[in-house]
C-alpha cells in the first residue's frame, strides 16, 4: 500500500464494513428484555455501583421523609466541598489548583508550608528530557491535540528508567511529574502544529518554575507572555473545577480499569486521555462555542427571546447547527437541578466577560441558561431535571482568553490528570482482582462448515 493510501477508505473496506454492520447490530429491546443497564446506567441515568472510593463525590439528590428528592448539586473533594474551596482561596487572592491537586492526593488540605514545598516540587518537574520537544513533539505533530498529547505521555516510557515499577512511590513521582508536565506537552503540541499544519510562526517559551499552572499556561502559549491576573485566575478556577468528578465519569472510570491490568502509569494515562478525546466526554465546551456561533449567526438581536427559544427548538428537531438533536451544555448524566461547578464558574465569568467588552454574549449565554430547561422539557420526556453544566461556560471563558479550540479539551486533561492520579494510586492500593464486567451473549449457536462447503 502506497504511504498517500494509508488513511482511505477503499472499495473492499467499505463492502466488508457492511458486514460488520449487519453482524454488530443488536436489537434495543433485547437490553430491556436482559435488564441489561446501557452505559452502566438505569433509566434515570443514575450509575450502576461498580467501586468506592474516597477521592470525591458528586451528589444531586437528598433523602426527605424517606424520599429521595432531587437537590442543588454538590461536589466533594476528598469530602471538602469544593464550592469552599474556591471562596478560600479567592478570598486569599491565590491560586487554588495546586491545593487541590495535594487534596486529591494525599487527602487532607496542606498548611502553607506544605503547600509552598509542594509547589517546589512541581515547578522542579516541569522539564521535559533533554532533546524531547526536537525529537518527539517536533516530529510528525499531529493536527489533534488529544493524541499529540497521549503520544508524549507514551514516549516518556523511554525515558523512564523504572517505568514498569507500579509501587506506590515510583506511581506517586510518575503522576507528579506528568501534571507538571501536562501543560508544556499540551502547549508545545499546539504550537508544533500550528507551525507544520497551518503556516504559523513557532515561538517556545520555557515554563517558569516559579509560576502557577494556570500562569504557565499562559505564559507559555501567548507570544508576549503577557495576561492579566484576572485571565490567570479563571483559567486556575477552570482547573479547579474539572480537576476531579468521581470514578464514574468516563476517563477516570479508564483510569480504574486499565490500572487494574497491572499496566504502566504512562499507558494507563495515555488511555484516560483516548476515553476525554471523546465529543461525549471532553470535547463538549467545543460543541457548546461552535453551537453559540451557529445561534449568534442566526439570531441578530440577542435579547429577542422568542427567536432564542424558536432556535433553541430547532435544535431539538434537528433542524440547526450539527442536527444532532442536541442543545450542548444542557443536562448532565447525575445533576438535575444545577451543576455545582456551573454555578462556580459563572460568578466569576460575568466578572471576565466586562473585562473583554463581551457582556452582550455572556448576556446570550444566560438567556439560554435559564431558556433550554423550559424548551427541553416542553419538547422531551425528560427523567429528571435539566441544568447548564460547566462545559457550557467553560468553552466561553476559553475563547474570552484566546484560546484555541485545539486546546480546550487539552486543558481539560490539563486539570483530569490530578484526579487520574489519585484514581490510579487508589485502584492499585486496594487492587485484588482485574476489572472484568460481564456481558451476555444472544448469538444463537451455528455448526461450522468446511471451507468447500460454505
Amino acid at each position: 500500500m502506497k504511504t498517500e493510501d494509508f488513511s482511505k477508505v477503499t472499495p473492499q473496506i467499505f463492502a466488508l464494513s457492511q458486514y460488520c454492520m449487519r453482524c454488530d447490530q443488536i436489537d434495543p429491546n433485547l437490553y430491556t428484555k436482559n435488564d441489561v443497564k446501557r452505559g452502566l446506567r438505569d433509566i434515570n441515568g443514575k450509575g450502576v455501583v461498580a467501586g468506592l472510593t474516597e477521592i470525591s463525590e458528586v451528589c444531586s439528590s437528598c433523602v426527605i421523609d424517606g424520599q429521595t428528592v432531587p437537590c442543588d448539586g454538590k461536589l466533594y473533594y476528598r469530602g471538602v466541598d469544593v464550592e469552599d474551596i474556591v471562596r478560600g482561596y479567592i478570598h486569599d487572592d491565590r491560586f487554588g489548583f495546586e491545593e487541590v491537586v495535594y487534596l486529591l492526593l494525599f487527602g487532607y488540605l496542606p498548611n502553607k508550608d506544605e503547600l509552598s514545598d509542594f509547589n517546589k516540587l512541581l515547578g522542579s518537574y516541569r522539564s521535559l528530557p533533554t532533546s524531547f520537544v526536537r525529537d518527539v513533539i517536533l516530529k510528525a505533530p499531529s493536527p489533534d491535540m488529544m493524541n499529540a498529547l497521549a503520544r508524549s505521555v507514551l514516549m516518556l516510557y523511554s525515558y523512564d528508567e523504572n517505568a514498569d515499577d507500579i509501587s506506590i512511590p515510583n506511581v506517586l513521582r510518575q503522576c507528579l511529574q506528568l501534571i507538571a508536565l501536562f501543560p508544556q506537552l499540551s502547549v508545545y503540541g499546539y504550537q508544533a502544529s500550528s507551525y507544520y499544519h497551518d503556516g504559523q510562526s513557532l515561538i517556545i517559551h520555557a515554563p517558569d518554575p516559579n509560576l502557577s499552572t494556570a500562569e504557565n499556561i499562559l505564559h507559555m502559549l501567548r507570544p508576549d507572555s503577557k495576561y492579566t491576573h484576572l485571565e490567570a485566575k479563571l483559567l486556575d478556577m477552570s482547573l479547579v473545577l474539572h480537576a476531579e468528578h468521581g470514578g464514574g465519569n468516563n476517563s477516570s472510570f479508564t483510569t480504574h480499569v486499565v490500572t487494574s491490568s497491572g499496566t504502566d502509569t504512562y499507558s494507563a494515562i495515555s488511555a484516560a486521555l483516548g476515553s476525554l478525546k471523546g465529543p461525549k466526554h471532553g470535547g463538549a465546551n467545543i460543541k457548546v462555542v461552535r453551537m453559540f456561533e451557529d445561534m449568534k449567526r442566526n439570531i441578530k438581536d440577542y435579547s429577542d427571546e422568542k427567536a432564542i427559544c424558536d432556535y433553541l427548538r430547532a435544535l431539538l428537531h434537528k433542524q440547526a447547527f450539527d442536527r444532532a438533536g442536541l442543545i450542548y451544555g444542557m443536562g448532565h448524566a447525575v445533576y438535575s437541578l444545577s451543576d455545582p461547578r456551573a454555578r462556580v464558574f459563572k460568578k466569576f465569568v460575568e466578572k471576565l466577560a466586562l473585562e473583554k467588552g463581551r457582556m452582550d454574549e455572556f448576556q446570550l449565554y444566560s438567556s439560554v441558561e435559564r431558556l433550554a430547561p423550559l424548551i427541553i422539557s416542553e419538547e422531551r420526556k425528560i427523567y429528571k431535571g435539566v441544568s447548564a453544566n460547566v462545559d457550557f461556560y467553560s468553552g466561553f471563558v476559553y475563547s474570552m482568553l484566546d484560546l484555541p479550540p485545539q486546546l480546550f479539551t487539552p486543558i481539560f486533561a490539563i486539570a483530569r490528570i490530578a484526579g487520574w492520579s489519585a484514581h490510579r494510586i487508589e485502584e492499585l492500593v486496594n487492587q485484588s482482582k482485574i476489572i472484568r464486567p460481564a456481558y451476555k451473549a444472544i448469538h444463537e449457536r451455528i455448526e461450522y462448515k468446511e471451507l468447500n462447503e460454505r
